[in-house]
């Protein structure tokens, strides 16, 4: 204990080196020594910056902003004269993963070093603080040899919004006399915590979907450089004490080389020398995985990398008692220090091998692309162009190469339409990242996940796609990718007409019905114009609204291009169906719309909505604490959601009189749990029954587990005239699971107009006893409570920012919620 309060640098650093004396310490920029308080985002920068300014050994690029304004930085960290040659060492880095007749020899190796990707996971980021220093200062020939054979990226806050949040939770919660005691305030940090950013993500998600700006940052450094080892520090639980990869061998993705897991078996050597010389216990092989390619630790390994997950028990603070005695900051740091500092020695030590590896996983990714030579994916949806090109999105940030289409065609028995869709030839170098994207897996070799066991893309976008075609269909590649361009043809003086299925219809409708305009959705389907417009169809009428003809033209023009979608003038009313004056067509309403947040509330669900409305279709959102709900004027509000959890209880009654007066409650996952209990929705769930035989005590933790949908995907079928399913073309859904909430269907199959086939696994893991529970049943329910409704669904329609298909089930129960 009293060595781990020291919090100089001999307590983290070997006093056998000797240091730069004109290279500054971290105490003589941000003013206390490293561990002694926690470091605040704005002081890292500060000293990196600084580091760059005194040392020829680093340079430091800033690679954009966090959604709060804050610098992503990267350092480069290397010897003088390979910054000197360090656009050829990439080029030449990169050439080697192109052509098989390179070499890689005597090139430096690659090594991306990322800090806290968790904000309240601090030790990693506070301990980059050390190791920069140590880099840039220290005098012996081991750090000289390192940096003379390997490039490192060095990213010191993954997540800087996260990272400044836990701090001034920790440093504001300090006590002058440090208090170890779990239960005081600094241990236990106010919803919704430290570890996610902006918006609420766990960015450690994010690396395949790359849907937030630190992703974007940190992807487009991965693919400039394809580092041969990628290390990511995070903190786990107060008892804890040191995890190092490989993970529990079973659950490493098929395909990922078994040489991925015996190099990163051999690099763990380097970490295990290195802790024991400091006497900190660790385990490896025991928990965690490799499976989802969206983790820092996994991603490079569908890149021809290694990635490596260093976990530290948390202090949560400054310190706090633990089962290993009493844990303090500094020795959690010191952990952290210890294995960037191992892998940096294990690179050097194992340059040449694992370079080899990463040469040979390209060259046999071409020889089984070369295999495929002339197939392709196509992709795409002939409504929708939007998330068809988001998807395109993706695959360009990822580098991996797509075409238009030569012409529009048809493939079983789907559609595919030049400016809608886009084909993928399947003979290129990152084949195997493809493969991970596009596949659909539903065997297995383990039961258990740590993260999600599917995330195929096009169904996850809503999206046709066909995997066996040929490249004959594809037309020029696609270099600068561009989203469509939103039109209104001409002017109307009678009436606007604009289908639902564009992803961005909501943000269009939210900004007309915003602006004061009288607007109507079309209950029906109808043809006029030589047309057919879908139900869901939006009608703007000409007169009697707030604007002029003239001037309700240039506004429709603006909203189209900036929603990107296409709004159709017509001059008459009589159609083939119901006509534009049918009472089919339904007045609609500006949505005032609120969200639950706060304590008992997910903030992963809660944020990924948040996101949704704020940045995707710019609609206003009121954030309601939970804690403060039954204080609030609820009447300002049409539409409530509650993301998974529960309500306040003070506020049960008025919310439930508030429904009964006209609103719309949405209710999520687990808050249906909590609707029901409070009586404002009967829901009927079918209960799984859990018989174990045959199970050890040793056996049980693996059994339950087993019972877990930890992330899977399911076919539904649609009743595609009901409102909730307005927009969508196909009369079939891939919805994401990832609970056993599963409720039983209504006796009148109106009532049911999103239900689960009766074998609905697409993709992914999950139980037998599971998936005959999942059978026909529905993850939606609507019902009327006095004058208002109760909405519920069983699953997360916005998983991640990434499930691009469903938003729009949350949108319909939003617009239309007075027509379910």
């Amino acid at each position: 204990m009293n060595a781990q309060k020291q919090t100089d640098l001999s307590y983290y650093l070997s006093q056998d080196v000797t240091y730069d004396q004109s290279i500054p310490t971290p105490e003589s920029v941000i003013g206390h020594q490293v561990g002694e308080w926690h470091i605040t985002h704005d002081k890292l920068v500060y000293y990196m910056q600084a580091l760059a300014k005194s040392s020829n050994r680093i340079t430091v690029e800033n690679r954009g902003t966090t959604f709060e304004g804050r610098p992503l930085l990267l350092l480069t960290i290397t010897s003088p004269e390979n910054h000197k040659n360090l656009e050829s060492i990439r080029q030449a880095h990169i050439a080697s993963t192109e052509n098989n007749t390179v070499t890689t020899g005597n090139m430096p190796i690659v090594v991306y070093q990322g800090f806290s990707i968790h904000g309240n996971e601090p030790s990693g980021s506070n301990a980059s603080l050390l190791a920069a220093y140590h880099l840039a200062a220290a005098q012996s020939e081991d750090v000289k040899n390192i940096l003379e054979n390997a490039i490192i990226l060095f990213d010191p806050s993954l997540n800087p919004d996260g990272l400044q949040r836990f701090a001034y939770w920790a440093n504001s919660n300090k006590n002058k006399n440090p208090n170890p005691d779990p239960n005081d305030r600094e241990y236990d940090e106010v919803w919704p915590g430290g570890r996610t950013n902006h918006y609420w993500f766990d960015m450690n998600r994010d690396w395949l979907p790359v849907q937030l700006p630190e992703s974007r940052a940190r992807i487009a450094s991965f693919h400039k450089w394809l580092p041969n080892i990628l290390t990511d520090h995070h903190e786990m639980g107060t008892n804890s004490s040191f995890f190092f990869q490989p993970g529990i061998p079973s659950r490493t993705h098929p395909l990922t080389p078994k040489l991925n897991q015996e190099l990163t078996k051999n690099i763990g050597d380097f970490h295990a020398k290195a802790l024991d010389k400091i006497g900190s216990l660790y385990y490896t092989e025991e928990s965690y995985d490799d499976f989802y390619y969206g983790k820092g630790s996994t991603f490079p390994d569908i890149n021809g990398g290694i990635g490596i997950l260093f976990e530290q028990a948390s202090a949560r603070g400054h310190l706090q008692e633990s089962d290993n005695g009493i844990l303090t900051f500094p020795f959690a740091i010191r952990n952290q220090l210890t294995a960037a500092l191992s892998t940096l020695e294990a690179a050097k030590n194992m340059r040449e091998d694992i370079l080899q590896y990463q040469h040979d996983f390209y060259k046999n990714a071409r020889q089984e692309a070369k295999k495929e030579n002339g197939k392709a994916i196509v992709f795409g949806d002939e409504k929708d162009a939007a998330k068809t090109f988001h998807l395109a999105e993706i695959l360009k940030r990822q580098h991996i190469d797509f075409h238009e289409l030569k012409a529009d065609f048809t493939s079983n028995g789907k559609q595919f339409k030049k400016g809608h869709a886009y084909i993928i030839p399947k003979n290129q170098k990152n084949t195997r990242m493809i493969n991970a994207m596009f596949e659909k897996r539903t065997t297995f070799q383990d039961s258990l996940f740590y993260d999600v066991s599917a995330w195929t893309f096009p169904l996850a976008f809503g999206l046709d796609y066909e995997e066996n075609i040929s490249t004959s269909n594809a037309g020029a590649k696609v270099e600068n990718l561009e989203m469509k361009t939103g039109t209104v043809a001409t002017k109307s003086n009678y009436a606007y007409l604009m289908e639902w299925h564009e992803y961005y219809t909501p943000k269009a409708l939210n900004a007309i019905l915003n602006s004061g305009l009288r607007a109507k959705v079309g209950m029906k389907q109808f043809s006029i114009n030589g047309k057919d417009y879908d139900y869901g169809t939006i009608l703007i009428p000409v007169q009697n609204q707030n604007k002029s003809a003239a001037d309700l033209f240039k506004f429709l023009q603006k909203i189209s291009e900036e929603s990107h979608v296409q709004i159709d003038a017509v001059e008459t009313g009589l159609t083939k169906g119901i006509d534009l004056g049918s009472s089919k067509f339904r007045a609609l309403k500006q949505p005032k719309v609120a969200l639950i947040v706060g304590e008992g509330i997910s903030p992963y669900d809660a944020g990924e909505m948040w996101h949704l409305f704020d940045q995707r279709y710019d609609i206003r959102i009121t954030k309601l604490d939970n804690n403060s709900l039954s204080n609030v004027n609820l009447d300002r509000y049409n539409t409530i959601i509650l993301p998974s959890g529960r309500v306040d209880s003070g506020a049960t009654k008025k919310l439930k009189e508030w429904v009964q007066k006209g609103g719309t409650i949405i209710g999520y996952r687990s808050a249906l749990n909590w609707l029901k209990t409070n009586e404002f929705i009967k829901i009927d769930f079918k209960k799984m029954e859990r018989k174990a035989t045959d199970i050890t005590f040793e056996q049980r933790g693996d059994f339950r587990g087993a019972q877990v949908i930890g992330g899977a995907i399911f076919k539904a079928h649609l009743d595609r005239s009901h409102p909730i399913n307005f927009g969508y073309k196909a009369d079939n859904i891939a919805l994401f699971k990832n609970n056993t909430l599963f409720m039983k269907a209504a006796k009148q199959s109106y009532n049911n107009p999103i239900k689960y086939t009766k074998n609905p696994l697409l993709s992914g893991y999950i139980s037998k006893p599971n998936l005959d529970s999942l059978s026909l049943t529905v993850p939606f329910k609507v019902k009327n409570l006095g004058r208002g409704n109760v909405v519920v669904f069983t699953d997360n329609t916005n998983f991640r920012a990434f499930w691009y298909g469903t938003n729009k089930l949350l949108m319909n129960a939003i617009f239309f919620r007075e027509e379910l």
